[in-house]
Protein backbone atom coordinates (compact mmCIF):
# COMPACT_ATOMS: atom_id res chain seq x y z
CA UNK A 1 0.00 0.00 0.00
CA UNK A 2 1.31 3.46 -0.93
CA UNK A 3 0.84 5.54 2.24
CA UNK A 4 1.46 8.73 0.26
CA UNK A 5 -1.81 8.15 -1.59
CA UNK A 6 -3.91 7.85 1.57
CA UNK A 7 -6.91 10.15 1.80
CA UNK A 8 -8.39 11.54 5.01
CA UNK A 9 -10.99 8.75 5.00
CA UNK A 10 -8.24 6.15 4.74
CA UNK A 11 -6.39 7.54 7.74
CA UNK A 12 -9.67 7.64 9.68
CA UNK A 13 -10.39 4.01 8.80
CA UNK A 14 -6.98 2.86 10.01
CA UNK A 15 -6.82 5.04 13.13
CA UNK A 16 -10.44 5.48 14.20
CA UNK A 17 -12.06 2.11 13.46
CA UNK A 18 -10.12 0.29 16.20
CA UNK A 19 -10.85 3.24 18.50
CA UNK A 20 -14.57 2.82 17.79
CA UNK A 21 -14.44 -0.92 18.51
CA UNK A 22 -12.53 -0.34 21.76
CA UNK A 23 -15.30 1.91 23.13
CA UNK A 24 -17.66 -1.04 23.58
CA UNK A 25 -16.41 -2.38 26.92
CA UNK A 26 -15.68 1.14 28.18
CA UNK A 27 -19.27 2.27 27.58
CA UNK A 28 -20.58 -1.02 28.96
CA UNK A 29 -18.59 -0.50 32.14
CA UNK A 30 -19.68 3.15 32.35
CA UNK A 31 -23.40 2.27 32.44
CA UNK A 32 -23.08 -1.02 34.35
CA UNK A 33 -24.97 0.43 37.33
CA UNK A 34 -27.69 2.08 35.23
CA UNK A 35 -28.63 -0.48 32.53
CA UNK A 36 -29.09 -4.24 32.76
CA UNK A 37 -26.45 -6.11 30.69
CA UNK A 38 -28.97 -8.05 28.60
CA UNK A 39 -31.09 -4.95 28.17
CA UNK A 40 -28.05 -2.99 26.95
CA UNK A 41 -27.20 -5.71 24.44
CA UNK A 42 -30.80 -5.93 23.23
CA UNK A 43 -31.16 -2.16 22.87
CA UNK A 44 -27.75 -1.82 21.22
CA UNK A 45 -28.38 -4.31 18.46
CA UNK A 46 -32.04 -3.34 17.99
CA UNK A 47 -31.02 0.28 17.46
CA UNK A 48 -28.13 -0.68 15.18
CA UNK A 49 -30.45 -2.91 13.12
CA UNK A 50 -33.01 -0.11 12.68
CA UNK A 51 -30.28 2.33 11.67
CA UNK A 52 -28.77 0.00 9.05
CA UNK A 53 -32.02 -1.51 7.76
CA UNK A 54 -32.86 1.28 5.23
CA UNK A 55 -29.41 0.88 3.66
CA UNK A 56 -29.58 -2.93 3.51
CA UNK A 57 -33.27 -3.43 2.64
CA UNK A 58 -32.72 -3.90 -1.09
CA UNK A 59 -29.94 -6.47 -0.58
CA UNK A 60 -32.04 -8.25 2.06
CA UNK A 61 -34.87 -8.66 -0.46
CA UNK A 62 -32.52 -9.90 -3.18
CA UNK A 63 -30.78 -12.32 -0.82
CA UNK A 64 -33.88 -13.59 1.00
CA UNK A 65 -33.61 -17.10 -0.47
CA UNK A 66 -29.94 -17.51 0.41
CA UNK A 67 -30.52 -16.13 3.90
CA UNK A 68 -33.40 -18.52 4.58
CA UNK A 69 -31.30 -21.45 3.36
CA UNK A 70 -28.58 -20.51 5.87
CA UNK A 71 -30.85 -19.67 8.80
CA UNK A 72 -29.21 -22.20 11.13
CA UNK A 73 -25.74 -20.76 10.58
CA UNK A 74 -27.12 -17.23 10.91
CA UNK A 75 -28.78 -18.13 14.22
CA UNK A 76 -25.49 -19.58 15.51
CA UNK A 77 -23.65 -16.42 14.45
CA UNK A 78 -26.28 -14.28 16.18
CA UNK A 79 -25.83 -16.33 19.34
CA UNK A 80 -22.05 -16.03 19.25
CA UNK A 81 -21.76 -12.44 18.05
CA UNK A 82 -24.66 -10.69 19.77
CA UNK A 83 -25.71 -12.93 22.67
CA UNK A 84 -22.32 -14.08 23.99
CA UNK A 85 -20.26 -11.15 22.70
CA UNK A 86 -23.05 -8.76 23.68
CA UNK A 87 -24.92 -9.66 26.83
CA UNK A 88 -22.12 -11.75 28.35
CA UNK A 89 -19.57 -9.00 27.77
CA UNK A 90 -21.80 -6.41 29.46
CA UNK A 91 -22.41 -8.85 32.30
CA UNK A 92 -18.66 -9.38 32.59
CA UNK A 93 -17.87 -5.69 33.06
CA UNK A 94 -20.06 -5.72 36.18
CA UNK A 95 -17.30 -7.87 37.71
CA UNK A 96 -14.08 -6.75 36.03
CA UNK A 97 -12.50 -3.56 34.74
CA UNK A 98 -12.61 -2.28 31.18
CA UNK A 99 -8.80 -2.45 31.18
CA UNK A 100 -8.84 -6.18 31.95
CA UNK A 101 -11.62 -6.81 29.45
CA UNK A 102 -9.77 -5.00 26.66
CA UNK A 103 -6.55 -6.94 27.14
CA UNK A 104 -8.18 -10.36 27.51
CA UNK A 105 -10.52 -9.81 24.55
CA UNK A 106 -7.58 -8.98 22.28
CA UNK A 107 -6.50 -12.63 22.49
CA UNK A 108 -9.46 -13.55 20.26
CA UNK A 109 -7.27 -12.82 17.22
CA UNK A 110 -4.89 -15.58 18.30
CA UNK A 111 -7.81 -17.92 19.01
CA UNK A 112 -8.96 -17.49 15.39
CA UNK A 113 -5.56 -18.74 14.24
CA UNK A 114 -5.72 -21.77 16.57
CA UNK A 115 -9.28 -22.64 15.52
CA UNK A 116 -8.32 -22.52 11.86
CA UNK A 117 -5.48 -24.91 12.67
CA UNK A 118 -7.85 -27.27 14.51
CA UNK A 119 -10.83 -27.06 12.14
CA UNK A 120 -9.25 -26.38 8.75
CA UNK A 121 -5.79 -27.80 9.15
CA UNK A 122 -4.08 -24.47 8.62
CA UNK A 123 -0.31 -24.80 8.98
CA UNK A 124 1.20 -22.99 11.98
CA UNK A 125 4.89 -22.16 12.14
CA UNK A 126 7.22 -21.51 15.06
CA UNK A 127 6.51 -17.76 14.93
CA UNK A 128 2.76 -18.33 15.38
CA UNK A 129 3.37 -20.80 18.22
CA UNK A 130 5.60 -18.33 20.07
CA UNK A 131 3.12 -15.52 19.48
CA UNK A 132 0.21 -17.57 20.76
CA UNK A 133 2.14 -18.58 23.87
CA UNK A 134 3.06 -14.95 24.60
CA UNK A 135 -0.54 -13.78 24.14
CA UNK A 136 -2.00 -16.42 26.45
CA UNK A 137 0.74 -15.77 29.00
CA UNK A 138 -0.28 -12.12 28.94
CA UNK A 139 -3.93 -13.05 29.51
CA UNK A 140 -2.87 -15.18 32.49
CA UNK A 141 -0.86 -12.26 33.93
CA UNK A 142 -3.89 -9.95 33.65
CA UNK A 143 -6.27 -12.49 35.18
CA UNK A 144 -3.93 -13.35 38.07
CA UNK A 145 -3.02 -9.72 38.60
CA UNK A 146 -6.64 -8.71 39.04
CA UNK A 147 -6.93 -11.37 41.77
CA UNK A 148 -3.80 -10.25 43.59
CA UNK A 149 -1.75 -13.11 42.21
CA UNK A 150 -4.01 -15.79 43.69
CA UNK A 151 -4.81 -18.81 41.54
CA UNK A 152 -8.50 -17.98 41.28
CA UNK A 153 -10.59 -16.69 38.41
CA UNK A 154 -12.50 -13.44 38.49
CA UNK A 155 -15.96 -14.23 37.03
CA UNK A 156 -15.80 -11.12 34.85
CA UNK A 157 -12.43 -12.12 33.38
CA UNK A 158 -13.76 -15.65 32.78
CA UNK A 159 -16.79 -14.29 30.90
CA UNK A 160 -14.56 -12.06 28.77
CA UNK A 161 -12.40 -15.08 27.95
CA UNK A 162 -15.56 -16.98 26.98
CA UNK A 163 -16.57 -14.06 24.73
CA UNK A 164 -13.12 -14.07 23.11
CA UNK A 165 -13.53 -17.77 22.29
CA UNK A 166 -17.05 -17.12 20.97
CA UNK A 167 -15.79 -14.34 18.72
CA UNK A 168 -13.05 -16.56 17.35
CA UNK A 169 -15.64 -19.25 16.49
CA UNK A 170 -17.87 -16.55 14.97
CA UNK A 171 -14.97 -15.35 12.79
CA UNK A 172 -14.19 -18.85 11.53
CA UNK A 173 -17.84 -19.70 10.80
CA UNK A 174 -18.32 -16.41 8.97
CA UNK A 175 -15.85 -17.58 6.31
CA UNK A 176 -18.04 -20.47 5.17
CA UNK A 177 -18.41 -20.26 1.36
CA UNK A 178 -22.22 -20.32 1.62
CA UNK A 179 -22.17 -17.20 3.79
CA UNK A 180 -19.33 -15.46 1.93
CA UNK A 181 -21.52 -15.41 -1.20
CA UNK A 182 -24.19 -13.27 0.53
CA UNK A 183 -23.76 -9.46 0.36
CA UNK A 184 -22.16 -8.17 3.55
CA UNK A 185 -24.83 -5.69 4.62
CA UNK A 186 -27.65 -8.22 4.13
CA UNK A 187 -25.79 -10.91 6.05
CA UNK A 188 -24.89 -8.54 8.89
CA UNK A 189 -28.50 -7.39 9.25
CA UNK A 190 -29.71 -11.01 9.26
CA UNK A 191 -27.17 -11.94 11.94
CA UNK A 192 -28.22 -8.92 14.01
CA UNK A 193 -31.87 -9.94 13.69
CA UNK A 194 -31.03 -13.46 14.86
CA UNK A 195 -29.11 -12.04 17.80
CA UNK A 196 -31.98 -9.70 18.72
CA UNK A 197 -34.43 -12.61 18.72
CA UNK A 198 -32.14 -14.57 21.07
CA UNK A 199 -31.58 -11.58 23.35
CA UNK A 200 -35.29 -10.73 23.62
CA UNK A 201 -36.17 -13.43 26.23
CA UNK A 202 -33.24 -12.29 28.40
CA UNK A 203 -34.39 -8.70 28.06
CA UNK A 204 -37.93 -9.67 29.14
CA UNK A 205 -36.58 -11.68 32.09
CA UNK A 206 -34.29 -8.86 33.19
CA UNK A 207 -37.08 -6.30 32.85
CA UNK A 208 -39.45 -8.47 34.91
CA UNK A 209 -36.98 -9.04 37.74
CA UNK A 210 -35.97 -5.44 38.46
CA UNK A 211 -34.88 -2.12 36.98
CA UNK A 212 -33.22 -2.87 33.66
CA UNK A 213 -33.93 0.05 31.34
CA UNK A 214 -31.60 3.08 31.42
CA UNK A 215 -32.21 5.02 34.62
CA UNK A 216 -31.22 8.51 33.44
CA UNK A 217 -30.50 10.62 30.37
CA UNK A 218 -26.78 9.84 30.45
CA UNK A 219 -27.55 6.11 30.35
CA UNK A 220 -29.87 6.55 27.36
CA UNK A 221 -27.13 8.53 25.59
CA UNK A 222 -24.72 5.69 26.36
CA UNK A 223 -27.12 3.20 24.75
CA UNK A 224 -27.28 5.39 21.64
CA UNK A 225 -23.50 5.71 21.67
CA UNK A 226 -22.94 1.95 21.89
CA UNK A 227 -25.34 1.45 18.96
CA UNK A 228 -23.63 4.10 16.83
CA UNK A 229 -19.91 3.94 17.69
CA UNK A 230 -18.80 0.30 18.20
CA UNK A 231 -21.67 -1.00 16.04
CA UNK A 232 -22.64 1.14 13.03
CA UNK A 233 -19.55 3.38 12.76
CA UNK A 234 -16.99 0.67 13.52
CA UNK A 235 -18.45 -1.94 11.17
CA UNK A 236 -19.09 0.56 8.37
CA UNK A 237 -15.59 1.98 8.71
CA UNK A 238 -14.10 -1.50 8.71
CA UNK A 239 -15.95 -2.41 5.52
CA UNK A 240 -14.78 0.87 3.91
CA UNK A 241 -11.20 0.02 4.85
CA UNK A 242 -11.45 -3.49 3.43
CA UNK A 243 -12.79 -2.14 0.12
CA UNK A 244 -10.19 0.63 0.00
CA UNK A 245 -6.97 -1.25 0.73
CA UNK A 246 -7.80 -4.84 1.66
CA UNK A 247 -8.61 -6.92 4.74
CA UNK A 248 -5.02 -7.57 5.79
CA UNK A 249 -4.26 -3.90 6.44
CA UNK A 250 -7.47 -3.51 8.44
CA UNK A 251 -6.65 -6.64 10.42
CA UNK A 252 -3.31 -5.07 11.33
CA UNK A 253 -5.15 -2.00 12.66
CA UNK A 254 -6.57 -4.21 15.44
CA UNK A 255 -3.18 -3.91 17.16
CA UNK A 256 -4.34 -0.46 18.28
CA UNK A 257 -7.22 -1.87 20.38
CA UNK A 258 -5.27 -2.53 23.61
CA UNK A 259 -3.63 0.92 23.92
CA UNK A 260 -6.87 2.62 22.87
CA UNK A 261 -8.94 0.60 25.35
CA UNK A 262 -6.54 1.21 28.24
CA UNK A 263 -6.38 4.94 27.48
CA UNK A 264 -10.18 5.27 27.31
CA UNK A 265 -10.60 3.35 30.57
CA UNK A 266 -8.12 5.62 32.34
CA UNK A 267 -9.58 8.87 30.96
CA UNK A 268 -13.31 8.20 31.14
CA UNK A 269 -13.60 5.62 33.92
CA UNK A 270 -10.76 6.72 36.16
CA UNK A 271 -9.27 3.23 36.16
CA UNK A 272 -5.72 2.83 37.40
CA UNK A 273 -3.05 1.43 35.13
CA UNK A 274 -1.47 -1.38 37.15
CA UNK A 275 1.87 -3.07 36.67
CA UNK A 276 0.13 -6.29 35.62
CA UNK A 277 -1.68 -4.34 32.86
CA UNK A 278 1.67 -3.16 31.49
CA UNK A 279 3.18 -6.65 31.72
CA UNK A 280 0.08 -8.16 30.12
CA UNK A 281 0.18 -5.57 27.32
CA UNK A 282 3.90 -6.23 26.80
CA UNK A 283 3.11 -9.93 26.29
CA UNK A 284 -0.27 -9.83 24.52
CA UNK A 285 0.43 -7.16 21.91
CA UNK A 286 3.67 -8.62 20.48
CA UNK A 287 2.16 -12.08 20.85
CA UNK A 288 -0.84 -11.16 18.72
CA UNK A 289 1.42 -9.44 16.17
CA UNK A 290 3.69 -12.49 15.92
CA UNK A 291 0.77 -14.91 15.66
CA UNK A 292 -1.27 -13.00 13.07
CA UNK A 293 1.25 -11.04 10.98
CA UNK A 294 0.99 -11.62 7.23
CA UNK A 295 -2.41 -13.24 7.45
CA UNK A 296 -3.55 -14.74 4.15
CA UNK A 297 -6.34 -12.65 2.65
CA UNK A 298 -8.92 -15.35 3.36
CA UNK A 299 -8.00 -15.40 7.03
CA UNK A 300 -8.45 -11.71 7.72
CA UNK A 301 -11.90 -11.02 6.33
CA UNK A 302 -13.79 -11.39 9.55
CA UNK A 303 -14.76 -8.32 11.49
CA UNK A 304 -12.71 -7.61 14.57
CA UNK A 305 -13.85 -8.30 18.04
CA UNK A 306 -16.19 -5.62 19.50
Amino acid sequence: MDFRALRAGDVAAIALVPLCFSTNVVIGRFVAADVGPWTLAFLRWSAAFLILLPFAAAELRRSAGELMAQWRHIAILGFLGMFICGGCVYLAVHHTTASNATLIYTASNVMVLLLEWIVRGRRIGLREVIGSALAFAGVAVVALGSEGGRFSVNPGDALIALAAVAWAIYSVLLKRPELAAIPGSALFCAIMLGGIALLFPMFVWEFSTGPALPQNAAAWLAVLAVALIPSVAAYSGYQYGVRRFGPTTMAMSSYLWPPYGLLLAIIFLGETLRLYHLVGLALILPGVVLATWRLPSGAAKSLPAD
